[in-house]
Order: structure tokens, then C-alpha cells, then sequence
């Protein structure tokens, strides 16, 4: 997973928290080695358990997400956190989900100074949070897209996600940090996406048409 932060006047933002406590604080320390003024806030894309279960290392500043976003970590965090210590056991240790504290509704943002576009989408999920930096024009893109790497589709619906992926085309973004894979400057992790999520959608009814 993808986890990234961008540094404003009052502290770094972070977008995304990872899939654990442990490496939630490892990831804290790096932004506060890197940003003196520490951590302003955080921001959950998603709620799938790799992007938000290190959110508790953060309690004490606001966490943003969608509304949804908010609502699906309440109701899946717990079953989330106990299918991922059957996966990796000891990693997880001390992980608690904890659901964001404040929600946004889709909007310009604006955080120590440093404006955001904040776009309310989805495809991946019910709800996908972009956030478009508009100093640099990087779009931290969640789990709408990814580099060199399949897609994940649990909670997909490949038309909406094809929607999302026409709005990102659409901005022109300087770059993207996709949800998995590398930085991309190229947009490819755009045209890999959808080529993907069109080749699932027909191997799939193919093989239905053949029973």
C-alpha cells in the first residue's frame, strides 16, 4: 500500500495510514523527521483495512474521510483487524481499528494553507476520496488506480470505477501516487486500471456465456 504526506504550514498532512499499528509508527516518525511541526491531520481515501488501521496512532488530530468511509470502518473495522492477524499474526500487535473522527463531503480543502481539491468518488469502493494537491498537481488517487499491479476487486463496480478513472483523465494531473505501485508521472496507472477492470469484466462473462 501507498501511504504518502505533504507538508503545510501547521504540519504535515498524510493521507492514508497503512495496515498496522507498527507501521503507522514508523510512518509517523518519518513524517516528523521530515516536517518539525509534526502532524496536522490525516486523511482515510478508503476503508479498506490497509489504508486506515493505523489510523489510532494518530488519535490525537482530526482524521478525514467520506462519510461512507467513516460509516464502513465502523461497521468492518473489527472483522477487518482480526482477518489481518490471522494473515500475519504478530505484526498486527496492538492494532485497534479506529473509525475518522471528521468527514468531508467531496470539496475544496484547505489545511495550513495548502489548498486541496477533495473529489467524492468511487468504483473501488462505495466511496473513493481523491485528493488533488494543487501546488504540485499531484493526485493521491486511493485505490482507483494502480501501477503494474491487479487491481483488487471486493467491493467493486467496475462502471462507477470507469467513471472515476474519465474524472482523473479529465483533471490532468501532473502525476499520480497510485493506492499500490509505484509514482507515476505518466498516468499509466490510469490506462492500466481500466484496461484491467475491461479485461476482468469480459473474461468473466465469457466464461459465464460457457458455462
Amino acid at each position: 500500500v501507498n501511504t504518502a504526506f505533504i507538508e503545510t504550514d501547521t504540519g504535515a498532512v498524510i493521507v492514508d495510514t497503512g495496515p498496522s499499528r507498527r507501521y503507522a509508527e514508523e510512518l509517523r516518525k518519518v513524517v516528523t523527521a521530515a516536517v518539525p511541526l509534526g502532524v496536522a491531520a490525516v486523511i482515510n481515501t478508503h476503508h479498506h483495512p490497509d489504508h486506515f488501521l493505523g489510523n489510532q496512532v494518530f488519535a490525537d488530530v482530526p482524521v478525514h474521510s467520506l462519510p461512507e468511509t467513516k460509516s464502513l470502518i465502523a461497521e468492518h473495522g473489527d472483522g477487518y483487524a482480526d482477518n489481518m492477524y490471522r494473515l500475519v499474526g504478530d505484526w498486527m500487535r496492538g492494532t485497534e481499528p479506529m473509525p475518522p473522527t471528521d468527514v468531508l463531503t467531496g470539496s475544496d480543502l484547505t489545511i495550513g494553507g495548502r489548498s486541496f481539491a477533495a473529489l467524492a468518488l468511487g468504483g473501488h469502493t462505495e466511496a473513493d476520496l481523491v485528493i488533488l494537491d494543487r501546488r504540485t498537481g499531484t493526485a493521491i488517487a486511493g485505490d482507483l488506480a494502480f501501477l503494474d499491479r491487479a487491481p483488487t476487486t471486493p467491493s467493486a463496480d467496475l462502471n462507477q470505477w470507469r467513471e472515476s478513472l474519465d474524472i482523473l483523465n479529465g483533471m490532468d494531473p501532473a502525476a499520480v501516487i497510485p493506492g499500490h505501485g509505484p509514482f507515476d508521472p505518466a498516468l499509466s496507472s490510469l490506462a492500466q486500471t481500466r484496461a484491467y477492470l475491461d479485461w476482468i469484466e469480459a473474461t468473466l462473462r465469457e466464461a459465464a456465456d460457457q458455462g
